[in-house]
């Protein structure tokens, strides 16, 4: 792998972040709402598959004990 001395990297590093396109902030804003929704609505989901688990197993030990 060539070296490169340090203004030469800094040059290349300079380049490279202009070429990132960065979100907008109403891009961020949306995705951040729309991560919460996900995550909530995985949450309720697993509430309920939990609760359906836990009420399927008190009633499978309640008629065995």
């Amino acid at each position: 792998m060539a070296t490169t001395n340090p203004l030469q990297f800094i040059q290349q590093v300079r380049a490279e972040v202009s070429k990132v396109v960065w979100p907008t902030r109403r891009e961020v804003m949306l995705t951040t709402v729309m991560v919460f929704i996900m995550a909530a609505l995985t949450a309720l989901f697993f509430a309920l598959v939990d609760i359906l688990i836990r009420s399927g197993l008190q009633s499978v030990l309640t008629m065995f004990g």
